[in-house]
C-alpha cells in the first residue's frame, strides 16, 4: 500500500504522432525566438561589446549574475567569456548581499540577467554597482507594455530577449524559450568580443588544453611519432620498391608506409604496406620497378602548421591511415599514423 506521502503510478499513453509534433512545435518556437534576436541586432550589441572590449583590455572582469534559472544561464555566459580569453566569473546575487559584492573591483563589468527586469535580488545589486559608477549590461525581456523595468533602468545597455511566451503551447510556466534567447545572446557577445580582440586558437588551446576541444587544438607537431631523419624511412622517385623497401627495413619501429621524394626533396608520393601487399599479389616481379611507378602520386599531406582538427577532417574524408607532414617547401617533416587519433578518442576505429 502506498504511504500518504506516495502517489499510485499513473500511466500516461501519449500517441508517439502526437508526442513528436509536440516536440517539434517545442524547437520551432525556440528557433523562431533566435531568428528575432537576429533580425533586431542594433547599436545595442556595438555599445555592449565596446564595454565588454573596454573593461577586458584594461585588466577588468565581466561579472555575470542572475537568479534561478537566469543565474544557470548566466554561469554558461561567464564560462564561454572566461574560454575565449574573457577575465570572467558569476556571482549569486543573494551572495553579493553577504560579502560577494567584494569581488566587484573599480574596473569590472556586470552583465544582469532578468527576464522580467524585476528580480528584487538582482535590481538591489545593479543599484549599488550603479552608485559604484561600474558599467552594467542588462539582458532582459524589455518593456511590458510600455513600461521599461527596473533593471533596464539601471542598466547602461539593455539587450532584449524578446520573448513573450515560453515553449509548451502555454501548459508549462518552466523558463525554456526565454533561457535559450538569453543564452544566444551570451555567445553572441562573447564571440565578438573574442573576434574584435583577435582572439586565436593557440589562444583558445592555452585556456582550454585539456578534453576533446583542446585535443583537437593541438599542433599536429606534437603528435608527429615518425620523423624525417630519424624513423620515417624515405626514398626517391628513381629508386626501385625492392632497394625503398630494403632501406625502410633498417628503421626499428617504422610506419606502415614510406614517403617518395623528387630530385628536389619535396613530397612527390606515398608507398604503403598495403600497396605492397597488393604488388605482391599482381606480380612479384615488379619489386624491381621504379617506386614511382607504383606509389600514390601527390598525396594528401598536412603542412606541419596544421592543428590536429585539420588531421581529423583529412582522415575523415579520405579514409586514409597515414597522412605525411610537410615544412613550407612542402619537403617531408614526418608522417602521422590515424591510429594515434583513435587513441587520442578523435577518430573512430573501422576495425
Amino acid at each position: 500500500m502506498p504511504t500518504s506521502t506516495q502517489r499510485e503510478p499513473v500511466e500516461v499513453k501519449i500517441p508517439d504522432q502526437d508526442e513528436t509534433r509536440f516536440i517539434a512545435r517545442v524547437f520551432e518556437h525556440e528557433a523562431a525566438a533566435i531568428s528575432k534576436l537576429a533580425a533586431g541586432v542594433d547599436e545595442r550589441y556595438t555599445q555592449a561589446i565596446d564595454l565588454i572590449v573596454k573593461t577586458a583590455d584594461a585588466g577588468g572582469t565581466v561579472i555575470v549574475s542572475g537568479l534561478g534559472k537566469s543565474g544557470h544561464i548566466g554561469a554558461k555566459i561567464s564560462a564561454t567569456m572566461a574560454s575565449l580569453g574573457i577575465t570572467s566569473h558569476a556571482v549569486h546575487p543573494t551572495e553579493a548581499a553577504h560579502g560577494d559584492l567584494g569581488r566587484f573591483r573599480k574596473s569590472d563589468l556586470a552583465i544582469c540577467l532578468s527576464h522580467s527586469g524585476e528580480t528584487e535580488e538582482l535590481v538591489a545589486l545593479a543599484s549599488i554597482l550603479r552608485q559604484d559608477k561600474l558599467p552594467i549590461i542588462a539582458i532582459t525581456r524589455g518593456p511590458k507594455e510600455g513600461k521599461v523595468s527596473s533593471l533596464q533602468r539601471l542598466a547602461d545597455v539593455t539587450l532584449e530577449v524578446g520573448v513573450t511566451d515560453e515553449a509548451g503551447d502555454g501548459d508549462f510556466l518552466a523558463p525554456t524559450t526565454s533561457t535559450t534567447a538569453a543564452l544566444a545572446i551570451g555567445d553572441a557577445l562573447a564571440l565578438a568580443v573574442a573576434r574584435r580582440r583577435a582572439f586565436t586558437n593557440e589562444d583558445f588551446h592555452a585556456r582550454h588544453p585539456g578534453g576533446t576541444l583542446g585535443s583537437l587544438l593541438k599542433p599536429v607537431s606534437e603528435l608527429i611519432r615518425f620523423v624525417a631523419g630519424k624513423n620515417l624511412p624515405i626514398a626517391t622517385e628513381g629508386d626501385t620498391v625492392a632497394d625503398a623497401l630494403r632501406e625502410a627495413s633498417k628503421v626499428v619501429r617504422r610506419p606502415g608506409a614510406l614517403l617518395v621524394v623528387d630530385s628536389t626533396g619535396k613530397l612527390a608520393g606515398i608507398f604503403t604496406d598495403s600497396d605492397l601487399r597488393r604488388l605482391i599479389l599482381r606480380d612479384p616481379g615488379e619489386l624491381q620497378k621504379p617506386i614511382a611507378e607504383v606509389m600514390t602520386r601527390d598525396p594528401k599531406a598536412l603542412s606541419i602548421e596544421a592543428l590536429t582538427r585539420d588531421a581529423v577532417a583529412l582522415f575523415r574524408e579520405y579514409r586514409a591511415d597515414e597522412l605525411p607532414v610537410v615544412d613550407d617547401q612542402h619537403k617531408p617533416v614526418g608522417l602521422l599514423d590515424v591510429q594515434d587519433l583513435i587513441a587520442m578518442k578523435l577518430v573512430e576505429d573501422d576495425a
